[in-house]
């Protein structure tokens, strides 16, 4: 009889930021990003010289735990989040730890996107969700077997996820989401009248 194995997995970890590590107020978070947004000049100039819709401060700022406190608590949850991840994925540290390398707000008005990219340097990324309006968009993951798929034909729509070339990812307020730093990912464009606004991070191995 024929078996059939599902071989090099890509895992996607997804969990309420709040089951690890301490309780966040959502609306300070929320608030402590827009004063990110309305303080940060120079990532408001960097936002324009490279058309990168609404706001970012992943070129500008490096010390938002210092800034403001409540990103001091959200580093202690996504450290949790990230150690379960790794015991998940069976890495071998072989003594060190994954520290976090970076993190940035991004706050995305109606109509914009998220080109497809993914976070060389790093081993593994992630995004928490402040605000997600209704009809905003979900984070869109490939495949990263696509590039070598060649004359292969299209799969199903109503294919099995493991077996889709793309997969959609809707998170919740609330949600924190994990995967490897090389895997793709692009957020499409927020089709909300509102703005979408993530945390988004890269941890290290020190």
């Amino acid at each position: 009889m024929a078996q059939i194995s599902s071989l090099f997995v890509t895992r996607l970890y997804r969990a309420a930021l709040s089951e690890l590590g301490p309780t966040l107020d959502a609306q300070e978070l929320e608030a402590s990003c827009y004063a990110s947004a309305q303080d940060d000049e120079a990532g408001q100039d960097w936002c324009e010289e490279n058309g990168y819709p609404g706001y970012t401060s992943y070129a500008s700022l490096t010390d938002l735990p210092w800034r403001f406190p409540i990103f001091a608590d959200l580093v202690k949850a996504l450290d949790a989040h990230v150690a379960a991840f790794v015991e998940d994925l069976e890495f071998d540290l072989d003594g060190r730890a994954l520290e976090l390398e970076d993190i940035w707000i991004n706050i995305l008005p109606e109509g914009g996107t998220h080109s497809s990219h993914l976070h060389p340097h790093s081993v593994i990324s992630g995004t928490t969700y402040v605000s997600m309006p209704e009809g905003t968009s979900a984070l869109k993951l490939e495949d990263p077997r696509s590039a070598r798929m060649m004359a292969a034909p299209p799969r199903h729509k109503n294919a099995r996820e493991e077996l889709k070339t793309f997969v959609y990812a809707a998170p919740q307020v609330g949600d924190v989401l994990l995967w490897e730093s090389w895997l793709r990912h692009e957020v499409p464009m927020n089709m909300a009248e509102a703005e979408r606004i993530s945390v988004s991070f890269n941890y290290k191995w020190a």
